[in-house]
Formats: C-alpha cells, sequence, structure tokens
C-alpha cells in the first residue's frame, strides 16, 4: 500500500504510495487508517488545506507551538515542490538540521512532519499544488516560524518569492523554540 522511509530527523518520514497509471491518468490514495495507525503514524487529521504557488515562491518555515503543535502530512498534487523540514525540539540530536524531499504529483509521495519540525517549500513549477492534513485546528496565536534563509538548505532558486510574514520571521539561531524532544519522544 505504501513505502515508509525513514529519514536522518526522528519521527520524519517520507511515504510513497503506489501510484495507479492508466489511459485515463492516474489515482493515488494518499492516506489508510489501519496502515498509519500500525505504523505508529497519526489517524486524526483535524483540518485539510491546500495551496497554490507560482515558481521560485517559497512558502515557511512553519510550525505551530504547543498546545497546539500537531503533525503535518503533506503532498504535492500537481507541479513539483523542493520540500524542507528543521529539526527545532530542544534536546534532539538533530536540532538544527534541515533536510529536504522532491515531492511531485508524478510520484505522489508525501512527508509526514512530527511536532516540532519547522515546514516549508519551494514551488518549482508554476501552479504547484501543495495539500497538508494537520492534527490540530489552525491557531494564529500559536502560529510561529523560522526564516527560510537562516536554515542550512541549499534553496533551489536565487530570486525567491516571500510573503512579507514569511520575511519577518526569527532566524534560527534567534528561535526560543518551545519543543522539548524528550517530553515528546519518550
Amino acid at each position: 500500500m505504501f513505502e515508509l522511509i525513514s529519514s536522518k530527523i526522528e519521527g520524519c518520514f517520507e511515504i510513497r504510495p503506489k501510484v495507479h497509471n492508466d489511459s485515463r491518468g492516474k489515482f493515488v490514495k494518499t492516506f489508510h487508517y489501519d496502515w498509519f495507525a500500525r505504523e505508529g503514524l497519526n489517524t486524526k487529521w483535524y483540518e485539510d488545506y491546500y495551496s497554490v504557488s507560482k515558481r521560485d515562491v517559497i512558502r515557511g518555515l512553519h510550525f505551530q507551538v504547543p498546545p497546539h503543535d500537531h503533525e503535518k502530512l503533506v503532498y504535492c498534487v500537481s507541479g513539483n515542490v523542493f520540500d524542507v523540514v528543521v529539526d527545532i525540539r530542544n534536546g534532539s540530536p538533530t536540532y538544527g538540521m534541515a533536510i529536504n524531499f522532491h515531492l511531485s504529483s508524478d510520484a505522489g509521495n508525501m512527508v509526514y512532519v512530527p511536532r516540532g519540525l519547522a515546514h516549508g517549500f519551494c514551488s518549482l513549477t508554476n501552479d504547484s499544488v501543495v495539500a497538508y492534513k494537520v492534527s490540530t485546528v489552525h491557531s494564529p496565536m500559536h502560529d510561529r516560524g523560522v526564516l527560510w534563509s537562516s536554515v542550512n538548505v541549499d534553496w533551489p532558486v536565487s530570486f525567491p518569492v516571500i510573503s512579507e510574514r514569511d520575511s519577518k520571521f526569527p532566524r534560527l539561531v534567534d528561535l526560543i523554540s518551545e519543543f522539548d524532544f524528550y517530553r515528546n519522544n519518550g
């Protein structure tokens, strides 16, 4: 049904579904309760979103702080994106580490983002559509971010398009994280 691929950051996975192609197009299953439960992943999603981004747009790096922190399941419905997660959990052996994934509608692959990671992406095509499932309801008072250019990532764009909000996030070195790796990971 799915292939679960570990990353260098504990709790963060790439999920590769079976993509069914035929003369009509393709069909991709993005969630199956029993499989997610068996793998120890979140199965309770409270909101779904999608964004449409032009080429060279960077969105992020976003997260919500406790008690409204959440897991995310992110995938690209149309186009291609360079997806990035950053570990911001105090005490984590990978604190500050950024890793990236190439998400595409052709591959149908997804990223499972645990609590305590900042998330963002760069659109590699015009009209990239990225869908997100989140395990808590959006809370503007708990919404935060890390400045995209302050993490160790080789972004695939020379002149990114950034929102005013995202351009004002604190740098990673200035972030006062509200996440505790050991509280969330035993």
